[in-house]
């Protein structure tokens, strides 16, 4: 008697909810549901549609504007909003450094003057300055464009005896532009080591590159990436002088 009470029950349940379903106007549950849904607001960013090396010019067909959330949009983005005719604008603007596909626009990385690819490249109040550079004097070699290095100056002590150069750190931190005439990363390692070595400097950093190099030799240190934001600093020039002695002749040598 209880199971038939029991069951009774659960058909009473049962057929009262389907009425209940099917008595609902259509899509009133998705209404509901879509009502407590906020929607995000959006703008219109301009990003690349595909990788843009340094030095290529923009097109229209290497752009495009891209939804964005506005709370994630940045000042540096260029919008729809606020510069619609950015695409027509830009076209022939030369790149200054890489953008990967998706990456928003920025203005800080582009050039508009008539200027040439390094000179582009170059941030605002610094020189390229380039060096001789061999493997030894480049990690073997494996230096690439836009790496961050540390140049060691190294004199050779007068005379025969080599066993004690005299060699120190003249700047730190400091941006590699380019080796021999290459401005991008290679997709491939090159067989061929670079000869010369174009480097970012401040004009006292190239005054110090320019005298280093006169009486040493110059050699760069790879730094790690995870180093890169550390400011570049310059040796002072008020290091002390070493002075050699060599039958009967003395001979100064200034850091």
């Amino acid at each position: 008697m209880l199971r038939i009470i029991i069951l009774i029950i659960a058909l009473t349940a049962g057929s009262l909810a389907g009425w209940l379903a099917l008595s609902l106007p259509p899509g009133a549950a998705t209404a509901k549901v879509d009502a407590q849904i906020t929607p995000v607001p959006m703008t219109e960013v301009l990003v690349a549609s595909a990788g843009i090396a340094p030095g290529q010019a923009l097109t229209e067909g290497i752009v495009r504007w891209q939804p964005w959330p506005m709370e994630a949009s940045s000042p540096d983005f260029i919008t729809r909003a606020t510069k619609p005719d950015a695409v027509k604008s830009l076209i022939g603007t030369m790149v200054r450094s890489s953008f990967v596909s998706g990456e928003p626009i920025r203005e800080e990385k582009l050039s508009r003057g008539s200027s040439n690819l390094l000179a582009s490249m170059l941030t605002p109040g610094k020189r390229a300055v380039s060096i001789r550079i061999s493997v030894e004097s480049t990690a073997g070699g494996l230096i690439l464009p836009n790496d961050r290095v540390d140049v060691i100056q190294t004199i050779t002590r007068p005379g025969e005896d080599k066993n004690a150069n005299l060699s120190r750190i003249l700047l730190t931190n400091i941006r590699v532009l380019a080796v021999d005439q290459k401005m991008n990363e290679a997709k491939e390692p090159a067989a061929a080591v670079g000869k010369t070595a174009t480097l970012e400097l401040s004009p006292a950093q190239a005054e110090a590159i320019a005298g280093g190099q006169a009486i040493g030799l110059l050699s760069l240190a790879l730094r790690s990436v995870a180093d890169s934001h550390e400011e570049p600093t310059l040796q002072s020039n008020s290091a002390p002088s070493v002075r050699f002695l060599r039958a009967g002749q003395s001979e100064t040598v200034r850091f």
